[in-house]
């Protein structure tokens, strides 16, 4: 018997209807596309001496700078979590890790000249407050006398309210840091208790008004869709509680299963929602942000309408990056720590992903670089187009002919053939002179992006799995 279709309503009286037979039909294992090509495409055989190389040609390039630092330290472990951690109540495996990550901000700064201003500094992880204050200014200052920080960059951490301190919030705004960013994921009890994170509401909201009385310009939440026992209407009263919230910014991701990759996940897998299901509590967090007045950008972001982000994206001056959205386009990103990657022009490179691999290979040369890739001449127009896809919704055919010498319409034939059946769905739109993706393509905007990538069918998804689904 098939589920009743699903309705969702946007601005302008446009009203969608998503039927199981639809959703099947583009439901299907794909990237996330903060890179193109995406990881599994990378060479082992890339390692430190090929990123000395593509630094000193970035630095030759004198681009603007955006520096990530990951901080993998974890007291308890999320069930959820998908992200290189490290788990651990003993705080004393946090020094090593953090002298041989200032080795590696030595050795990084040797490779960008002074002129080059860093628009853009992150810290991502793990939990970065699980470390002290003592410690976070320790580290900042020593990356800040290295690098030339813009008066006007963009300052970000990732903070998990249950261990961060108002001495914690002090700390780095009173360091220049402007922007938060938590995890908050689901306010249901039960579904806290299933995935071992109990975050009380009263405990998220002290934090943001504390985060806002000390004058952070910018505050972004997460949220999961798909966690277990999660259903549209438990997830409608953690909506509702974040809106009361006022976030600047919402990412409403999608819980990705990879037990594969992630073992701990198979402890739920029986209670999860999935097709249908999962997808009206996603169209319950969609319906509910845009009746509150918040833009949706797509990829699971929304953002109110005066905030930089949705402001970036009218202006098409949005970017994308490991980070996920982003207003610094054209930034070189240079990512320190274990796992970290680096987006150097041509080029990406990836840390090692073990914290005691990654501390010896710094401790021996100063650099941990496993793997990376160089783009091809095809990779890089194929960039642009997925680009353009996932941060303005619309691709200008004349910019990639005169970007990169080639008649659209030639070089992606077979890939405008298969995209008449998303326009049948009106999931695109295609003119002379534009591809655009509508409204309801945003929600299912990774498939659009999906036909513009060949590596996909090397990788033999149906054979063996290496992405989440899309939805």
């Amino acid at each position: 018997m098939s589920e009743i279709p699903v309705q969702i309503s946007v601005a302008g009286g446009l009203r969608f209807e998503i039927s199981e037979e639809f959703l099947e039909r583009y439901n299907r294992p794909g990237p996330r596309y903060t890179s193109y090509p995406t990881a599994p495409v990378w060479r082992e055989d890339f390692g430190p001496a090929e990123f000395e190389a593509a630094a000193r040609a970035a630095d030759e390039a004198g681009t603007p700078v955006s520096l990530y630092q990951h901080l993998p330290f974890c007291e308890s472990l999320c069930l959820f979590c998908a992200c290189n951690v490290v788990i651990s109540k003993n705080k004393q495996v946090a020094p090593p890790y953090l002298e041989a990550l200032k080795r590696e901000v030595e050795q990084i700064s040797r490779y960008v000249s002074r002129r080059r201003p860093v628009i853009q500094f992150h810290w991502g992880g793990g939990t970065p407050t699980y470390l002290s204050p003592e410690q976070l200014e320790d580290l900042f200052r020593y990356t800040r006398e290295r690098f030339t920080f813009a008066p006007d960059a963009e300052i970000g951490i990732e903070v998990d309210p249950r261990v961060t301190t108002h001495e914690h919030l002090e700390t780095v705004r009173r360091l220049g840091f402007n922007r938060l960013s938590m995890g908050i994921q689901d306010f249901n009890p039960v579904v806290q208790k299933t995935v071992h994170r109990i975050q009380p509401y009263e405990l998220t909201r002290e934090l943001i008004l504390a985060a806002r009385a000390l004058g952070f310009e910018s505050i972004n939440v997460d949220l999961i869709y798909g966690l277990p026992y999660q259903t549209a209407e438990s997830f409608r009263t953690t909506v509702e509680q974040v809106i009361a919230l006022e976030p600047d910014r919402v990412a409403m991701f999608s819980y990705a299963h990879v037990p594969w990759l992630k073992k701990q996940q198979g402890s739920f897998a029986k209670v999860l929602p999935e097709g249908m299901e999962k997808f009206r509590i996603f169209r319950t967090g969609l319906q509910a942000f845009l009746d509150a007045g918040y833009l949706y950008i797509g990829m699971d972001h929304f953002a109110r309408p005066d905030d930089e982000l949705a402001l970036a994206q009218r202006n098409r001056t949005l970017h994308r990056n490991f980070q996920g959205y982003t207003t610094k386009a054209g930034a070189d990103l240079y990512g320190m720590g274990v796992s970290a990657i680096s987006s150097l022009g041509p080029t990406y490179a990836q840390n090692h992903r073990d914290v005691t691999t990654y501390q010896q290979r710094i401790r021996a040369g100063g650099l941990a670089t496993m793997r990376g890739y160089r783009l091809s001449a095809d990779d890089l127009v194929r960039r642009a187009v997925i680009s353009r896809l996932l941060c303005h919704t619309v691709v200008p055919k004349q910019e990639i002919e005169q970007e990169f010498g080639i008649c659209f319409d030639e070089y992606f034939a077979p890939e405008l053939e298969r995209l008449e059946s998303f326009r049948a769905d009106g999931l695109v739109e295609l003119q002379p002179d534009m591809l655009s993706v509508t409204m309801l393509g945003r929600i299912f905007i990774r498939n659009v992006a999906m036909v513009f990538d060949p590596y996909l069918e090397q990788q033999q998804l149906a054979s063996r799995p290496l992405f989440s689904k899309t939805l």
